[in-house]
């Protein structure tokens, strides 16, 4: 497994997420997805490059793209 750092794309959403409620369900779901990816950079699925959205192609400059499936609340 290859570890990684996680950071958030602004320091307007770290902030928002810091602000979360301790208890809230998705920060909770959120700081366990951050733990995850840290240990595991390949934690996700990878998206085809044909399916990058166009916007992230230009604003970020993306050449690699994963997703992470947070849980549902509750679950």
């Amino acid at each position: 497994m290859k570890s990684s750092k996680v950071k958030f794309i602004t320091e307007k959403l770290e902030q928002e997420f810091e602000n979360l409620d301790e208890s809230d369900f998705l920060k909770k779901s959120i700081k366990r997805a951050l733990e995850d990816l840290k240990t595991n950079a390949f934690s996700g699925v990878q998206i085809p490059k044909k399916l990058f959205p166009e916007k992230y192609l230009e604003k970020y400059f993306i050449t690699n793209l994963w997703k992470y499936d947070l849980p549902k609340d509750g679950d």
